[in-house]
């Protein structure tokens, strides 16, 4: 079992990692009021809670299951208010805890909760997907989507603990095994090359499981560093939005069913990769790394719609900022920068 300690202040927090540690979470979890308000969806929880429940029931403390639909479409205002009623009916109160246990979208959807109700109560976040437990579980940012685009409603509020197990990926569908490599692929491009070509030699799920342990680690080390010099995301942390922009617009414009977050993000990639070389901002070569990689883990590369059809989307992305839009891009790889320019910029 490895920590990492993400430093900020009163808002510092542990990130613990290791193998086969689930059934020992409630040695690590604190509740003044005695509760634990569990949210969970309808594909982690019939695998998982039941084990994390178990764990906190031995350490005395009392436990509420909630389970959410699967999926990104859960990550809505709707699903808000029916959590806000459960919790008051259980009398959550401030001095208690709520775990999210799941992938991105509880994490995020159960943090903006956490964040909100009672103007804010205690969480932590168990990610059980790769993209959560390499990304989004660690940083603080909470969010819902709206119909005009993704994560425009939220707030940052950090957990008190994030315990990653990852022997649960043994259990993850290859799909979403596919759309977390797409982030640690990102982690390689923008701050560690030599994380990027470890990944360029693993060719298969059986060899990456074999370093899973060290490719979390690194890839939260990386996160943790960047969140500790940027909590609230105006500067050094847009640097781990390579390839949101569009692929979020993407995301949208397909209404959040045709890619998944991975899938969209190596889209992005590429195509703001192709741009950037094409203007002599890249090293050239960059993107057919990129692109191979992604590839190789069965990632797309690029898709039908046309750069046009996505400005509404862009030109709402939280990395606006004014008239400007900072896109992130790389010098090569492990090597990344913001670039200030107009959504326009995606159609050269």
């Amino acid at each position: 079992m490895k920590t990492l300690r993400v430093d900020l202040g009163i808002n510092s927090y542990d990130i613990i990692i290791g193998k086969n540690i689930l059934s020992n979470i409630g040695n690590h979890i604190k509740s003044e009021g005695g509760k634990v308000f569990i949210i969970s969806d309808t594909n982690v929880a019939p695998i998982f809670a039941n084990t994390i429940i178990d764990s906190l029931l031995e350490k005395g403390l009392d436990c509420k299951l909630e389970v959410l639909e699967a999926g990104e479409e859960t990550k809505n205002i709707k699903s808000i208010a029916p959590l806000y009623s459960s919790m008051l009916s259980y009398n959550l109160t401030r001095k208690d805890l709520i775990i999210t246990l799941g992938g991105g979208v509880i994490g995020d959807l159960g943090g903006f909760v956490a964040s909100t109700y009672l103007r804010g109560v205690p969480f932590v976040q168990v990610p059980t997907s790769l993209l959560a437990q390499v990304d989004s579980s660690v940083g603080g940012k909470v969010a819902v989507d709206l119909p005009e685009g993704k994560n425009l409603v939220g707030s940052f509020y950090q957990p008190k603990l994030v315990y990653i197990d990852t022997d649960v990926l043994h259990d993850l569908p290859d799909a979403f095994y596919v759309d977390g490599m797409a982030e640690i692929i990102k982690y390689g491009c923008i701050k560690d090359k030599a994380l990027f070509e470890l990944l360029e030699n693993i060719h298969s799920r059986d060899e990456f499981m074999q370093k899973v342990e060290d490719i979390v680690y690194t890839c939260c080390d990386i996160k943790r560093k960047v969140v500790e010099i940027d909590e609230k995301d105006t500067g050094e942390r847009m640097l781990l939005n390579f390839g949101h922009t569009y692929g979020h617009a993407i995301e949208k414009y397909y209404n959040f069913k045709g890619y998944t977050h991975g899938q969209a993000v190596a889209i992005g990639m590429v195509f703001i990769t192709s741009i950037s070389e094409r203007l002599g901002l890249t090293q050239k070569g960059t993107t057919e790394r990129i692109a191979n990689i992604l590839k190789n883990f069965g990632l797309p590369i690029s898709d039908k719609v046309r750069p046009e059809q996505l400005m509404s989307a862009m030109l709402n992305d939280k990395k606006n900022m004014g008239k400007k839009l900072h896109v992130v891009l790389l010098k090569e790889i492990g090597e990344s920068f913001t670039y200030p320019t107009t959504a326009e910029f995606f159609l050269k």
